[in-house]
């Protein structure tokens, strides 16, 4: 019990797409175990090329992107997110790094189905997609088209950022007319495509990913209604040593915490009684 609130503990302590890290690694596991003795359960989590397969299982054009079955795979989206998450979240909020993250992704698989469904006779039948590698590309260019001009050292000599992303675009347009990886590579292109626009808009003062933000909000806040109005309660206006009640208590609360991170930072996680490690926990969430 005290490995999974350790678990816990460290879980709530990662930024927003460290967390998609996660999700993406416990999925990787899931799928090593069950692949070979439940394997019709995946066709509910990747995104098939058959159009009408797709509208049956509308939820693949997101979940497609936590799903990956080559160890190598995961491995590289995954250092690509980790180092791309700390770029972004240095110089954008976490909202805007999920809205581009999450929209790539969407993308990608649009960009997919749309190869696919258009140009059947180049692209083969029954295929589908799997991966985060959309979102991933979609950080990346938007970075690259962002501030191309921003040098990346590399060894001993400096490479600039749009060197870097049109030499990836290149090569997934290379993948397409190769055929190795067609539909990966058709995801890719698309995750490029919404990160350069989104990344050219931005710089004229438009976020295009604001009513994305605004639906994912509302699409949240359905999960979270119940546990909200069972927690509302009125209070009556009251001061405690001339503040608020709200405010003396929010006062209190932090200065609990402050004194549990500061133990932790002396003594370690393990010094915590289970109280203060319950309590820590409830104020991450």
């Amino acid at each position: 019990m005290n490995q999974i609130e350790q678990l816990k503990y460290k879980y709530a302590r990662l930024n927003v797409l460290e967390k998609i890290i996660a999700v993406n690694v416990i999925v990787f596991l899931f799928a090593v175990l069950f692949r070979k003795v439940i394997p019709t359960v995946f066709s509910y989590i990747y995104l098939p090329s058959n159009i009408w397969a797709f509208l049956i299982k509308p939820w693949t054009i997101v979940s497609y992107g936590f799903l990956h079955f080559d160890f190598i795979h995961l491995l590289f989206n995954m250092l690509w997110l980790y180092f791309l998450g700390r770029m972004m979240l240095n110089l954008f909020s976490p909202k805007m790094s999920l809205n581009i993250y999450f929209m790539g992704i969407i993308t990608g698989g649009l960009v997919f189905l749309l190869g696919y469904n258009v140009f059947p006779n180049i692209f083969s039948a029954n295929a589908y997609v799997l991966g985060a590698s959309a979102g991933v590309r979609a950080l990346l260019i938007f970075i690259c088209a962002y501030m191309p001009n921003k040098d990346i050292r590399f060894f001993t000599f400096n490479l600039k950022l749009w060197w870097i992303g049109a030499v990836l675009v290149g090569l997934d347009i290379l993948g397409i007319v190769n055929g190795n990886n067609q539909g990966g590579s058709l995801a890719h292109i698309g995750g490029a495509i919404l990160g350069y626009v989104y990344a050219k808009q931005l710089v004229k003062g438009q976020d295009i990913g604001t009513g994305f933000g605004r639906f994912m909000d509302w699409f949240s806040a359905l999960f979270k209604a119940k546990q909200k109005v069972k927690m509302k309660t009125v209070h009556k206006k009251s001061k405690v040593a001339g503040y608020k009640k709200e405010e003396f208590n929010q006062f209190n609360n932090q200065k609990k915490i402050d004194t549990i991170l500061d133990k932790i930072s002396k003594s370690g996680y393990d010094s915590l009684s289970k109280e203060e490690k319950e309590y820590l926990f409830k104020a991450g969430k």
